[in-house]
């Protein structure tokens, strides 16, 4: 596979947010394990609309996130923050590592 470094890089950090955020068999999530992973996305997402690189799958993951909070739903809710949080810390990767990288392809 001939893939930039760049792509890489993207794609072993989403994996490794990814697999964090997995959990092996543990307690039920409970409102304020909710509350907590939420205000990490929202954090990220924030980070994220700054570098004006924000996901639309990430305000999706959010949403589900609060629809399951709110139908006491906390291990699904604290999921989909998660989910979210890692999306989010995903675009501000690809937005920061790529900022420049428009000048490796320009043509001179």
């Amino acid at each position: 596979m001939n893939m930039p470094a760049s792509k890489l890089s993207a794609l072993a950090l989403l994996s490794m947010l990814l697999v964090s955020g997995a959990s092996s068999a543990r307690a039920a999530a409970t409102e304020s394990d909710f509350k907590a992973a939420y205000a990490a996305a929202e954090a990220a997402n924030k980070e994220a609309g700054l570098l004006r690189d924000q996901w639309t799958v990430t305000a999706t993951a959010l949403t589900d996130a609060k629809k399951a909070a709110d139908a006491g739903n906390f291990d699904q809710a604290v999921a989909a923050a998660k989910e979210a949080e890692a999306l989010a810390k995903a675009s501000v990767f690809q937005a920061t590592s790529e900022k420049d990288a428009w000048k490796a392809m320009a043509i001179r």
